[in-house]
This record gives structure tokens, C-alpha cells and sequence, in this order.
């Protein structure tokens, strides 16, 4: 199967390169600079983005056997950068920053012969070009006049200053494919169906006859992971359902509903061990590693009564990027329970299945595998719960609150026909309270953010734009129906520069 190689400099978006070379139908894999390594199905190698300068003193090179492979290359940002610093160009260090969404005039070179002369595109750039090397031609710039893309006088380098594979860029999907199809003449013989099996029979192979133990939240992860498992291995996968004490309403019923398709399934309430160790905890990433290493402590526990061996995670690639676990050269942004909040000590090895995909391919292989859309068409859920959309302290009044605020927020969306358009909704629970009236008389209730995004991803997100009818309703309902909460408001911020959880 023809390949192409991602090559990390430490992009939080490096993924989703290889999410739209996929999506183009074309396998794609990513590994640092120090391990990357052409196979003979590599038909083209990609550099990433990444935080660094090329001034930087540990700055990262391209690897030698890039260059005299004779393979395609596009250079993405800091890709470009250092294309243009290894060919004899010049690289200013940052005097014009530009971040966000940005006009680039296009060229008719034949990569953007079929597109509008002017694209929105999304930089996030310091370093920029000053001289363009002798061999390449520049093909656009921006409108502030700085060097957006150039290509090789061969047409065998091409180089873009903007990130074509966010959802922000116009067009970016047909630059990748150009390149992908036309410049590295790979075929489009990529599937999820075969990712499936691939996956299957790799869990096969690892895991033998041994057991495996798995964890089911209710989100649509861990419910893929385990059905992908249980397809594997069968019987020998055992799955736990822990109420932690920060689910959702909506999440009681998934393990009946997996249960269904022949899943087994064991229920454990461990809500008062959860809420204790997170009491007086207020920061953040404490809390989802407080919550990170309670999940393996009970998983374990568990695991010795089954005699386990594997311990299951729905682990996705987004995951990964954001627990900076992908890259050592990325930014952290915040760690996730399935990677950033494991004991160094575990005794369980994991089977991470879903690792190397994103949110819609998980949901893509739930649909190989039978799930029905009443489990995969749920919104996405973090790790640990509502732990991370209450700000501040974490109590059991406080999760009650919000689990029922979210109840009539996520009711109503469904019934508004909302809930399918947006990609992820949910609500926040603030630690202050708010001036209001009640009955004739003044009243202090909590407040209570509504959040509402849109992506193909998850690693950037535009804010919904909710109708106002429905956000009245939201608001009304919440107010009359919830005594604690006073005052309602609504999210407009996008990833970036937010993220889509508050915390």
C-alpha cells in the first residue's frame, strides 16, 4: 500500500496531516526526525510545523536521507523554513508575526491552478522567508507581502508558510491532494475497513490468549475500542463500567446498550473513592491525574480478580498530540487521562487500538463494526468527566448540578434537531455566583457556561452559532428547572486561541 511520511517537528496539527492524506484515500504515517525512515511503499515525504526556530540552537534538521531519496517533499511552515535555509535561501527571524486567518494571493502554478487567485488560509508563523533559494520560484504570498509558498524549479519541492491541513485554510484539502496524487503519484487505495482488520489482527497477535480487561465510559472511544477488542479476542475481553461519579445522564445506559451486541460488562460504583481523592483539588492537571491513576488503581484491581493481563484504552490520536506524547519537540497543552496520568509503575500492558485515529475514523470503524448511531453519533468526552468542566473544586453537590444542567442542555438540542450539527456541546460549571431574582426576591445562583463547537477533529474548532430561539430555551429551562444556577452564558471563543474544554 503506497504510503506517505509525516515527518513531526513537534506541530500540534502534524496529525492532521496524516488525517487529510487519509482522507484522500492514501495510507500516511508520522515519526520524528530522528526515526523517520522510508519503506519502499514511501511515495513522498512531508516536513511539519513545529514551535522551533531555525535559529534555534537544538533546532531540528532534515534528516540527509530526505533530500537525495529524489522523493517529493512539502514543507509545512517550519518545514519550509528549513527547506529554504538547507537550499541556500534566507530566513528572517520573526519582525511580521502572523497568526490566524490571513489572505495569501495564489499563483496559477499548476498545485493551485483550480482554485480562487485569493485563499483564506490559517498562519501561525514567526520566522518567515526573506530570500527565496536560487532553484524555486515563489507561487504566493500574503498580503502583507511575505513569502507564503515556492516550489523547487523541478516541481518536486513544494513549500507552504500557511497550514493547509486545518479546516480554516480554503482549499487546503485539494493543495494536499495534489500533492499527495499528482507530485507523488500515490494511489488512493487507503480504507477504513482495512485499518479494521489490520487492527483486529494486530490485537490478535499482541494479545495471544491472554486476557484483556477494558474500560467503558460512555463516550464513543472506549465503546469502539472495546467492540474492535471483543471482536479480536472474544471472550477474553472483560469490560468494566466504573461509575466514577462524573458521568454524564446520558451515560448510564451505554453498557446495556453494549451489552446488547454481546459485550460483557461488569458494573462498579467507585464514585466515593473518586470524589474523596479529588477533594480541595482545584488545578486542573491534578485533577486528571488524580483521576488517571484511581481509573488504573481500580482497573487493576479488577484485573487480578479476571487474571488480565491488558489493560484496553480508547486512546485517540488527539489524545496523544495534546499530552505532547506524540512529539518531543511539541508544545503541552494539557495531558489526558489515557496518556499523560499513568503510574511510571503500571502493571497492566495496554492495548491502545484506536490510537492512530482521529474522532470521525473512530466513529467510521464503529460503523465497520456494527455499533449502532445511538452510541457513535454521541458528542466526544474527556477522560475525566465532569471533573474538567467544573471549575475549581470538584463535590458531589457540584456534579449534580451540572449533570442535570447538561441533561436539559443536551435534551433539548436533540429535540431542537441541533444535536446532530454540532460536533461537540456541553456545559461548564463556573465557581462564582451571580446577582439574580427569584421570585420576587434577590437570589445568588452559580453561573454556568454553555459551549457549543464545530470540527472535523478536534484540534482546532469554530464556535457554534447557536439560533437565539433555542439558546432562550436552553437558558430558560436551566433557570427554572435548576434552583443553584442563576445566570446562563454562551462560549463564542474558537480553538485556537482557546481550547474546546475550559479546562
Amino acid at each position: 500500500m503506497d504510503e506517505i511520511l509525516i515527518i513531526d517537528y513537534g506541530s500540534q496539527y502534524t496529525q492532521l496531516l496524516a488525517r487529510k492524506i487519509r482522507e484522500v484515500g492514501v495510507y500516511s504515517r508520522v515519526d520524528t526526525p530522528q526515526k523517520a525512515h522510508p519503506s519502499d511503499k514511501t511515495m513522498g515525504v512531508i516536513l511539519s510545523g513545529g514551535p522551533q526556530s531555525v535559529y534555534s540552537s537544538n533546532a531540528l534538521n532534515i534528516p540527509d536521507w530526505v533530500l537525495s531519496s529524489g522523493l517529493p517533499i512539502l514543507g509545512v511552515c517550519y518545514g519550509m523554513q528549513l527547506l529554504v535555509q538547507k537550499f541556500g535561501g534566507r530566513v528572517l527571524r520573526g519582525k511580521v508575526f502572523e497568526y490566524g486567518m490571513t489572505n495569501v494571493i495564489l499563483s496559477e502554478d499548476t498545485i493551485f491552478s483550480s482554485l480562487p487567485k485569493v485563499v483564506k488560509v490559517w498562519m501561525s508563523h514567526g520566522d518567515s522567508v526573506e530570500k527565496i533559494p536560487d532553484s524555486f520560484i515563489k507561487i504566493a504570498e500574503s498580503e502583507a507581502g511575505i513569502t507564503a509558498a515556492i516550489r523547487s524549479s523541478n516541481k518536486k519541492i513544494y513549500a507552504l508558510q500557511f497550514h493547509p491541513e486545518v479546516f480554516q485554510t480554503e482549499h487546503g484539502t485539494e493543495m494536499i491532494r495534489y500533492f499527495v496524487t499528482q507530485v507523488c503519484k500515490a494511489r488512493q487505495n487507503w480504507k477504513i475497513v482495512d485499518y479494521t482488520s489490520f487492527a483486529i489482527e494486530k490485537i490478535r497477535k499482541t494479545v495471544g490468549n491472554s486476557k484483556v480487561i477494558g474500560a467503558i465510559s460512555g463516550g464513543v472511544d472506549s465503546a469502539v475500542a472495546a467492540s474492535i477488542t471483543a471482536r479480536a479476542i472474544g471472550e477474553n475481553l472483560q469490560c468494566v463500567f466504573i461509575d466514577n461519579g462524573l458521568l454524564r445522564m446520558e451515560d448510564e445506559s451505554v453498557p446495556e446498550k453494549l451489552q446488547e451486541v454481546g459485550m460483557k460488562i461488569k458494573r462498579i460504583n467507585s464514585s466515593d473513592l473518586f470524589l474523596e481523592r479529588l477533594k480541595g483539588v482545584i488545578d486542573p492537571e491534578q485533577k486528571r491525574k488524580i483521576i488517571g491513576k484511581t481509573f488504573i488503581e481500580v482497573f487493576e484491581k479488577e484485573a487480578k480478580l479476571s487474571d488480565a493481563e491488558y489493560l484496553l484504552q480508547g486512546t485517540i490520536y488527539s489524545d496523544v498530540i495534546e499530552s505532547a506524547a506524540a512529539s518531543t519537540t511539541s508544545a503541552k497543552i494539557k495531558s489526558h487521562h489515557n496518556v499523560g496520568g499513568l503510574p511510571k509503575k503500571m502493571k497492566l500492558k495496554l492495548v491502545e487500538p484506536l490510537r492512530e485515529l482521529f474522532k470521525d475514523e473512530v466513529r467510521e470503524v464503529g460503523k465497520v463494526l456494527g455499533l449502532t448511531p445511538e452510541i457513535l453519533d454521541r458528542h466526544p468526552f474527556p477522560g475525566p468527566g465532569l471533573a474538567v468542566r467544573i471549575i475549581g473544586e470538584v463535590t458531589r453537590k457540584r456534579v449534580d448540578i451540572l449533570r442535570r444542567v447538561d441533561d436539559v442542555y443536551i435534551q433539548i438540542l436533540r429535540k431542537a434537531g441541533e444535536y446532530p450539527k454540532i460536533w461537540q456541546a456541553f456545559s461548564v460549571l463556573l465557581p462564582v455566583k451571580s446577582v439574580g431574582v427569584k421570585g420576587d426576591e434577590r437570589s445568588y445562583g452559580y453561573v454556568v457556561a454553555l459551549r457549543a463547537v464545530n470540527s472535523a477533529e478536534g484540534m482546532t474548532a469554530s464556535w457554534y452559532p447557536m439560533p437565539h430561539d433555542i439558546i432562550r430555551e436552553i437558558s430558560s429551562k436551566i433557570t427554572d428547572q435548576i434552583p443553584e444556577i442563576g445566570r446562563v452564558v454562551y462560549d463564542v471563543s474558537d480553538k485556537p486561541p482557546a481550547t474546546i474544554e475550559w479546562e
